[in-house]
């Protein structure tokens, strides 16, 4: 059951499976780096590479597109929050881990991608 999520339970629809599954505790964690939006939305990205399987074979498909809402999700979160630094840096993120599992190659940890962002802005 989803406990109360700094007023942002709408965003967290049909995700309650991800967030029961762990994610409360990477939210907590990044809740101590930003704001509710901006730790939500760096919960949902560190989410999506975990159901994506980013590094390891191909996900089911449920899980796939779970990660895609995930990651839709979270860019939501970053446009309302009107910071493009932030977009942008996140998105740098995604592309750093992606492309490295893409090419077998050692992934940076994306969690400190993400608190370099909100740390930085890029």
């Amino acid at each position: 059951m989803i406990e109360q999520l700094d007023g942002l339970e709408a965003h967290i629809a049909g995700l309650e499976s991800v967030w029961d599954g762990g994610t409360r505790s990477a939210y907590a964690f990044y809740r101590t780096q930003a704001g509710p939006e901006i730790a939500l939305a760096a919960t949902l990205v560190e989410a999506a590479i975990e159901l994506q399987a980013l590094g390891s074979g191909a996900p089911d498909p449920p899980h796939l597109l779970l990660g895609d809402l995930c990651l839709a999700r979270a860019s939501r979160l970053l446009a309302a929050a009107g910071d493009q630094r932030l977009q942008i840096g996140f998105a740098r993120a995604v592309e750093a881990v992606a492309a490295a599992a893409a090419a077998g190659q050692p992934m940076e940890p994306l969690r400190g991608l993400l608190v370099a962002t909100m740390v930085t802005g890029r």
